[in-house]
């Protein structure tokens, strides 16, 4: 069995500790997910996502301590099943890569369906309505598609433009205001329609997700890297003592040492 350099041996363990300590946190962060949409409506539509990743954080986490044990004890059964299992979901996590990339392009149409089908937004559910409330305030834009006309003869007031606001406002028919303000002035309301701005901030989220995904299967793919060149350290036999021959020796250039004893 071969020696391993002290550097590399370092340098996997703390790579592979890196795949561990991530493992955790998206461990973590799906626990998280799962507690808090666990009272969600749709929560049956997103389970398979969320047994998806519990899969790929809690393998890799695994798989992990596996790895830094063989590395430490130089044992190869431990890292070839940490290379076999991380190739593994490695692989998985390219194919996921692809398909988002592959539907990526049809996420923004598939969110805009999405959305439409809750207009107007007089007849939606009242906490659909409290989350456009408080993403108009936030976004400072009014309605769905079509702006302040998205919600017919009831325009919210967190449509109202407030001081110093950055997108331009529009003045509001005073039919579809119900609720106090200034009459001796024309009510002014956001122009912009939320809709644009709630796509372009969703596929920035994709987008983000898609580099983590990406960073993380590099992080993977490095760990296999490292724990492959010590499994071929490892079946690498060491130099034996080199043997020289010498001429000298066979010739039998010896001397004889002998005592004489002298009797007086």
């Amino acid at each position: 069995m071969g020696r391993v350099n002290v550097c590399l041996k370092r340098g996997y363990i703390t790579v592979t500790s890196l795949v561990g300590i991530v493992g955790a946190l998206m461990l973590g962060f799906t626990l998280f997910s799962h507690g808090y949409l666990h009272s969600d409506e749709e929560i049956e539509q997103m389970i398979a996502g969320l047994h998806g990743m519990y899969a790929i954080s809690v393998i890799p986490l695994l798989l992990s301590i596996v790895g830094v044990y063989g590395a430490c004890k130089q044992k190869k059964w431990a890292l070839i099943l940490f290379a076999v299992g991380m190739i593994l979901i490695s692989l998985f996590m390219v194919v996921c890569l692809i398909q988002g990339l592959v539907v990526e392009p049809e996420l923004g149409e598939a969110f805009r369906l999405h959305y439409q089908s809750f207009l107007p937004l007089s007849n939606a559910t009242d906490s659909f309505q409290e989350g456009i409330q408080e993403l108009q305030i936030e976004l400072q834009c009014c309605g769905l598609d079509q702006g302040y006309e998205d919600w017919g003869q009831n325009i919210s007031k967190s449509c109202l433009c407030v001081e110093g606001s950055t997108n331009p406002c529009v003045a509001a028919p005073r039919s579809s205001i119900h609720f106090e303000t200034d009459l001796t002035q024309p009510v002014m309301v956001y122009e912009e329609a939320c809709l644009p701005l709630l796509i372009s901030l969703q596929m920035t989220v994709v987008h983000v997700l898609l580099g983590i995904m990406l960073g993380i299967t590099l992080l993977w793919v490095l760990s296999v890297a490292l724990c492959i060149v010590i499994l071929c350290r490892l079946n690498q036999k060491d130099d034996g003592p080199t043997v020289v021959y010498s001429p000298e020796a066979k010739a039998g250039n010896y001397i004889t040492l002998t005592e004489t004893s002298e009797h007086t």
